[in-house]
Formats: C-alpha cells, sequence, structure tokens
C-alpha cells in the first residue's frame, strides 16, 4: 500500500508540512521537522519532494527520518528521469540505502551510461539536441544540496542542472568501478572556479577516501602544475585524504603535515593558499601554527579568515589554552576589518575554552559589533565559559533567524548554559 498524505496541522486539508515541500520552502520544511512531525507525513513528504525533483529536500527528510522504504515504485521517479534532471541530491535520494536493492545492476549501467553522454555532450548542447531550441542559454547557480550547488539551464521548457559528472562519479562508486585520477579529476576541473559545486566536491571526496600511496602521489605532483585550479584540486584531496583517515597508524599525517608546510611558504594563488592554510588548521603541531602565524596579516580576508579558523587550543593543558602567539594573533583578528574574518576569530576563541580573561572581554567588546554573526559568535563564546552577560545579550539580539541552523546553534549554547546555571 502506497504512502497517503497525512493532515496533522492541516491547512485547508493539506499538512504545513506538505505545504511546504510543494512550496519548495527548505527553511520552513527544515523548522516544521525540527519541531518534530508525525513519520507518516515524513515518509509522504519525501515522495513528494522526489516527484518535485526537489533534491535538496528530499536529502533534508531523510536525514530527519523519512523511510523511503514505505514508499511504492510508481510513487517515487525512474533512475532515468533523476539522471535527466541533472541534480545529484535527487539522484543520491532515489538510491538511499533502504530501496537501492530495488534497482538491479543493469538499470545502474543505464543510468552510468546516460549520465555519461550528459557530461561528456555537455547541458547546453544536450538541450538543444532534446528541444531543438536556438534560444539563449546560460546556467544559474542554484543549492543543489546542504553543502555544494549546480548550475541550472532551462531551454524550449525543459529545466536541467549540470550536476552529472557528480552522478556519473556515483554510479560508478556504486557499480565498483575504479575510475582513473585523471579521469576523475578532468570531471572536476571541467568546473574550475566552483569549488562548491557538486561534481568538483563528489570527486575530491571520493578520491580521498580511497586512502592509498597512488592517488595521494598523483595529487602531491599536482602542486607544482602552473595551472592554479590543478594546484587547488591537488590541495584539497591532500587535505581530505588527511582529513578523512581515521585509522590508527594515520599514514598520511605527517606527509599531509610536511607538505602544507612547504607548500603555505610559496604559494602565490590565494584560492590555493587559503586551501593550504585550512589543511595546517586541522594538524595540532608547532609547525602548523608557525606557518599559519605568518599570514595572520595577509591583505587578503580569505586568507586571514583561514588563519582564525587554523588556530587550535592544546587540548592536552588543563584547562584547554592557545600558544601565546595564537592569542596575541586572535585577539587582533577578532577586531580585523573583515566581518567574516571577526565572526570565525570569536568562533576559534570559543570553541578553544581558552579561560584567558582577556578572550572574555574581546568577546564582550564584540557584543556591540555591527554584525549580527559576530556578535552571536561572541556570544556563543560566552554561554561556553559560563558568563552570565551572554543571556541578556542573547535577549537583545532576538530569536534565530528563519532557517539558519548557525543562528540556533549560537543561541542554544545560551540556552544550555541557563539550564547548567539553573541546575546549579
Amino acid at each position: 500500500m502506497g504512502v497517503g498524505v497525512g493532515t496533522s496541522n492541516a491547512v485547508d486539508g493539506e499538512s504545513a508540512l506538505i505545504s511546504a515541500v510543494r512550496a519548495g520552502d527548505t527553511d520552513l520544511v527544515r523548522i516544521l521537522l525540527h519541531e518534530d512531525s508525525d513519520p507518516d507525513l515524513r515518509d509522504a513528504a519525501f515522495c513528494l519532494a522526489v516527484r518535485m525533483h526537489a533534491g535538496h529536500i528530499a536529502q533534508l527528510l531523510l536525514q530527519y527520518g523519512a523511510d523511503p522504504g514505505q514508499s511504492r515504485q510508481e510513487d517515487l521517479l525512474p533512475l532515468s528521469e533523476a539522471v535527466d534532471s541533472g541534480s545529484p541530491a535527487l539522484f543520491e535520494a532515489l538510491l538511499d540505502h533502504e530501496i537501492r536493492g530495488r534497482y538491479p545492476e543493469s538499470e545502474l549501467l543505464k543510468a552510468r551510461d546516460l549520465a555519461r553522454r550528459w557530461h561528456e555532450t555537455g547541458v547546453e548542447a544536450e538541450l538543444r539536441r532534446r528541444t531543438g531550441s536556438r534560444d539563449a542559454i546560460a546556467g544559474t547557480p542554484v543549492q543543489d544540496d546542504e553543502y555544494n550547488s549546480v548550475d541550472e539551464f532551462t531551454l524550449g521548457g525543459m529545466t536541467v542542472r549540470d550536476g552529472h559528472g557528480a552522478i556519473l562519479t556515483y554510479v560508478e562508486e556504486l557499480l565498483g568501478v575504479r575510475t582513473s585520477f585523471e579521469e576523475l579529476m578532468d570531471r572536476a576541473l571541467a568546473h574550475a572556479g566552483q569549488e562548491n559545486h557538486t561534481t568538483w566536491s563528489s570527486v575530491a571526496i571520493l578520491l580521498a577516501g580511497r586512502r592509498d600511496q597512488a592517488t595521494w602521489t598523483a595529487a602531491a605532483a599536482l602542486r607544482t602544475n602552473p595551472d592554479p585550479s590543478r594546484r587547488l584540486f591537488g590541495a584539497e584531496v591532500l587535505r581530505l585524504t588527511h582529513l578523512f583517515d581515521d585509522s590508527d597508524e594515520d599514514a598520511f599525517a605527517g606527509p599531509a603535515l610536511d607538505m602544507f608546510t612547504d607548500w603555505s611558504a610559496e604559494e602565490t594563488d590565494l584560492s590555493v593558499l587559503t586551501e593550504v592554510l585550512v589543511a595546517l588548521g586541522e594538524h595540532i603541531d608547532p609547525r602548523a601554527e608557525a606557518a599559519l602565524l605568518r599570514h595572520a596579516g595577509h591583505p587578503d580576508a580569505r586568507v586571514r579568515r583561514a588563519v582564525a579558523q587554523g588556530f587550535i587550543s592544546d587540548w592536552r593543558s588543563s584547562p584547554p589554552a592557545f600558544s601565546g602567539d595564537a592569542r596575541t594573533a586572535l585577539l587582533r583578528l577578532m577586531t580585523d576589518p573583515d566581518p567574516v574574518v571577526r565572526k570565525t576569530a570569536c568562533h576559534t576563541v570559543a570553541a578553544g575554552r581558552d579561560n584567558d580573561p582577556a578572550f572574555a572581554e574581546a568577546m564582550v567588546a564584540a557584543l556591540d559589533d555591527t554584525d549580527r554573526l559576530v556578535q552571536l559568535a561572541a556570544v556563543y563564546g560566552l554561554a561556553l565559559r559560563d558568563d552570565e552577560r551572554c543571556v541578556e545579550a542573547a535577549r537583545c539580539l532576538g530569536p534565530p533567524q528563519r532557517g539558519s541552523l548557525e543562528e540556533e546553534g549560537y543561541l542554544d549554547a545560551v540556552w544550555r548554559y541557563e539550564w547548567r546555571r539553573d541546575r546549579r
């Protein structure tokens, strides 16, 4: 029996959740799911999101417990239609582990071949072939899932996203196909300059997950490539290889630290340098800190943000503390001209749990910042320090903005502080 549409919290006979999915309102869907909903309603909402090609919402519903296994095959979409949409989020939602077994290998092979045709032909050329239209066409960036975007094209009444490279990569992995480093890199570089494009990120994550010497060597060789896009891709694969290595041996920690320490001293491209500094920030080592400190006064805000993000307090000390040089740099970055740098520095200080009174006073000063997120990061830091001043500051800032998980996280820390205070 198929999943029916629930009517709890109904408006005009339709539930608020179903209405939000139908409207494509991702933020409202998240709010309603956060407030909890009927499991049957979540399942029905998932089917609706899939039929609407709303992959981002379908993924969100899965995160909140929707069970696609409750759906009938006719409640969803053929894999070929999901491939044609060009939305990796939609395609992956249809291949959730609960229903992946519904698709025989033959259907996965057809999906792979269709994705390859779209990818190799190009969305614009394939759209023109299918529609016969010669009208002007341009891609518009759209969010495809929680973290990544794609470009969306409309021509002749047909709308398609350009995530076919990511779809191809995903289905090859399901089929056990080990695509070469070079071919995968070419897929990512088709979206050079769009490092949050799903194809770029999915390829980098897949290669990093291999955690083998051949992949490491191929990525490391890109460090000296004259093309900054290739250097950036290599840096990201190397960084994620170490980041994802949860083995006891952590074999790539030493090589990664050596590589990125030297690389940070010579890189001239700002995007690559930023990635290298983010990588250094994932190592607790004096060499990594020294490399970060050299760039604390860099003229580009992206670089300073990576520096502010990268300082890590020494969790082995009691209580945890930053080094003296890191503390000095962070206090300066908390008053940086760029609001994102200020917010990042505040967040790093908060997470570091360093009890230096200078940090508490710097966060109190940041409560008067002109940027709301800087103020919220300061409130968060004060709450983690059990500083009563966070309560009044949070009250003045008011509730989190609709759909902002970041604001919710900062303000939840105040609620947790009040709970601890009242228990005492």
